[in-house]
């Protein structure tokens, strides 16, 4: 289950992330399913993409369980991971109705 929390949270965070851009954003008008979906994807990639770059630090007093799993690189990378990705897959479908 530690394995995975990390993950979930990624998930939420994208999704998440992707709604608010969906609905800050008019023009992309997308339905909710792709907005999940990109959302999730984006999530799981932006935190393993932030992770990454910061060299994966988890602070050592939180060793396990939930406090390892809400990081900068869950929430913040998950967060923004998912809404870049739903922009982009909104301006993608965007383009394809014209």
């Amino acid at each position: 289950m530690e394995a995975l929390l990390p993950i979930i949270i990624q998930i939420v965070t994208g999704i998440i992330g992707g709604q608010a851009v969906g609905a800050a954003i008019k023009q992309a008008a997308m339905g909710q399913l792709p907005k999940i979906i990109s959302g999730a994807l984006g999530g799981v990639g932006g935190a393993a993409i932030l992770g990454s770059l910061l060299g994966g630090a988890v602070d050592p007093a939180a060793a396990g369980g939930l406090a390892s799993s809400l990081n900068l690189e869950n929430i913040v990378g998950g967060a923004g991971g998912g809404a870049i990705l739903t922009g982009i897959v909104g301006a993608v479908m965007n383009a394809m109705k014209k």
